[in-house]
């Protein structure tokens, strides 16, 4: 920090605005819980979290992608599993600690802004919306993003490296740059375009190219190894994502659309930024081609501020890297390369944000220091600002605090959204609203016919409907659109053998055991059926298989014994049941202890 930067005491009273003004507005996550959409990838049922950190799940995380995410962002599972560790499925812990390193992102921001600009108040400005603005709060709040705000940290304290390598350049400093971006990496893949950043640092703030023995040939080379770094992380991200299907194909999403999409979340992001309203944890994609008006209207908006920032970027450099930092940082999550359905998402905005948070800050600066009347308007604004965006994040924040707020406002604030109709249908089948849920399936299949999980849904809900030939027909759908599913053909099974249609549901249940035979639920339904057709033998081995991955489960161990019981293998039947009536005493299974209570009543009867 340079000696005119500003005396010590006011960064310290900025630092602990910032961190008084963050904790405010983000105190309402500590009552906030999980939600139905990836947490449970990423946290409350992934097997990788859920462990202890020894040394073989640390070596997994650096050597496989996640089982259940197939991303591969070693650091963030590992934060997971320390905050499993602490907090086990404790919501809160895991909220707080991801609120902490928000606040601390911007600490560092903060800090590090002053440090390239010697500017306490314009970097204070960037700071502050940083920390406060609504569109942060998907990052901080949804306890799946954690890799956005660890992704954030590591951003910042690679960039923070990297002035420290650019005052002085040399060997040592330059590897420590290498390895801190090597963790940044480590964390989440839109890391991958930090190398570029560094290039424009170079233009401004940090005006490396005023040296006359630093030229762009110079800067470029410098980035290499760096670019190198992010080219691999790409390749393995793109692998383990396509692997896992988490890539969408151009049949789901043509090339045509996600040209225009580009352009059309440019503008959106913007305009989002300067009036944060009807924001959603899920935007659906729109479809329209390039010939649409608003693509063509957003595209020509594009290309006139891209224009007039790299002309007044000659004089006020801010503009150029401020616009640029912008643009390039939203290449990776742009929707040229589609995971996932959503057309745009304020998650994205992250670390983007700061780009054209650049570009207000010093231009407002520029416009007090040849307008001196216009500061009271400025410092004015700098208080209402800051308390406009705590009262929208709090606001923000209280929208995720269960499945039932989140969905239910994002069905609010969008249109024709597949995703929020079959996860707030989700929610209510939790609930025990049936026939409510069924309503917001079929408005999830009236939009996209071919979403399976809407189907899959409304299938489990017409069996808790007793309406099995719907059933059937429904899951016999979704068997079309993923033949590959064991669940689906388990599910279908179920169904038929409702409909004591034994034969067709032994076919489906085997063809659930070809593609997943440790499946305990499938072994567990084909005994059952097996048991009804009278085959006792066959029954027995499957339930057999069923309690090698499911060893706790009573209800197995009572069916059990029922066959053991016709074979006439009564030791068998009287150990199995016994086993059986402990598991459920134990689980509080009191209906299921009652029924095995009285089979070995009415055996004991009967000898």
């Amino acid at each position: 920090m340079t000696d005119n930067a500003g005396p010590r005491r006011i960064l310290c009273l900025v630092s602990a605005a910032l961190i008084l003004a963050t904790l405010i507005a983000y105190e309402p996550v500590r009552h906030n819980g999980f939600v139905n959409y990836d947490d449970d990838k990423y946290i409350t049922a992934n097997p990788d979290i859920r462990s202890p950190l020894t040394w073989e799940s640390f070596k997994r995380a650096f050597t496989k992608p996640d089982s259940l995410t197939v991303n591969w962002h070693p650091l963030t599972t590992l934060s997971h599993i320390l905050d499993y560790q602490f907090f086990e499925l404790k919501p809160a812990g895991h909220h707080v600690v991801s609120v902490l390193l928000h606040v601390l992102n911007a600490l560092l921001l903060f800090w590090l802004m002053v440090k390239m600009t010697g500017d306490v108040w314009s970097s204070a400005f960037v700071a502050a919306v940083f920390a406060l603005h609504p569109l942060q709060v998907e990052s901080v709040a949804w306890a799946a993003e954690r890799k956005t705000v660890l992704s954030g940290l590591f951003w910042l304290l690679t960039t923070a490296v990297y002035v420290w390598y650019a005052r002085r350049p040399g060997a040592v400093r330059y590897i420590t740059v290498f390895v801190v971006y090597g963790l940044c990496i480590m964390t989440k893949p839109v890391a991958v375009t930090l190398p570029l950043v560094l290039l424009l640092l170079d233009y401004w703030p940090l005006e490396r190219f005023e040296n006359a023995s630093f030229s762009i040939r110079k800067a470029i080379a410098e980035k290499v190894p760096l670019m190198a770094l992010s080219g691999l992380l790409s390749v393995i991200t793109f692998v383990s994502q396509r692997g896992g299907g988490a890539v969408a194909g151009l049949e789901l999403i043509p090339f045509n659309a996600r040209i225009a999409n580009i352009f059309l979340s440019y503008v959106k992001y913007i305009y989002k930024m300067i009036w944060p309203s009807r924001l959603a944890v899920f935007y659906p994609h729109s479809l329209v081609g390039l010939t649409d008006a608003a693509a063509i209207g957003c595209l020509l908006l594009f290309v006139v501020i891209t224009f007039f920032s790299l002309r007044i970027g000659r004089r006020r450099k801010y503009a150029a890297t401020g616009w640029l930092w912008f643009v390039v940082t939203l290449i990776p999550v742009i929707g040229l390369v589609q995971t996932g359905s959503q057309a745009m998402a304020d998650r994205y905005m992250y670390i983007p944000m700061l780009g054209l948070l650049f570009i207000v800050a010093w231009a407002v600066r520029n416009l007090i220091e040849t307008h001196r009347h216009y500061k009271y308007i400025a410092a004015a604004l700098s208080v209402a600002v800051p308390l406009i965006l705590i009262i929208l994040t709090r606001i923000q924040v209280g929208y995720w605090r269960n499945n039932m707020t989140l969905w239910e406002h994002t069905l609010k604030v969008t249109k024709n959204n597949t995703v929020a109709e079959n996860n707030y249908a989700n929610t209510l089948c939790e609930q025990g609203r049936i026939n409510e849920a069924e309503s917001h399936y079929r408005n999830a299949l009236q939009i996209n016919p071919q979403y399976s999980k809407a189907l899959l849904g409304l299938g489990a809900v017409l069996v808790r409907q007793k309406k099995y030939v719907e059933t059937v027909a429904c899951y016999k759908e979704y068997l079309e659109l993923k033949q590959d599913s064991a669940t689906g053909y388990y599910n279908l099974a179920f169904a038929l053998g409702m409909q004591k249609k034994y034969d067709e549901a032994l076919e489906s249940l085997t063809k659930a055991l070809k593609l997943d035979p440790n499946l305990p639920e499938i072994h567990k339904r084909m005994g059952d059926l097996l048991f009804r057709t009278g085959k006792l033998d066959e029954a027995v081995e499957h339930f057999k298989e069923a309690l090698k991955t499911d060893a706790g489960n009573a209800a197995v161990y009572s069916d059990l014994g029922s066959a053991y019981y016709l074979q006439g293998q009564y030791d068998q039947a009287i150990e199995s049941w016994t086993k059986a009536l402990e598991l459920a005493q134990a689980a509080g299974q009191e209906e299921l202890a009652r029924k095995i209570e009285s089979q070995l009543e009415s055996y004991k009867k009967g000898q």
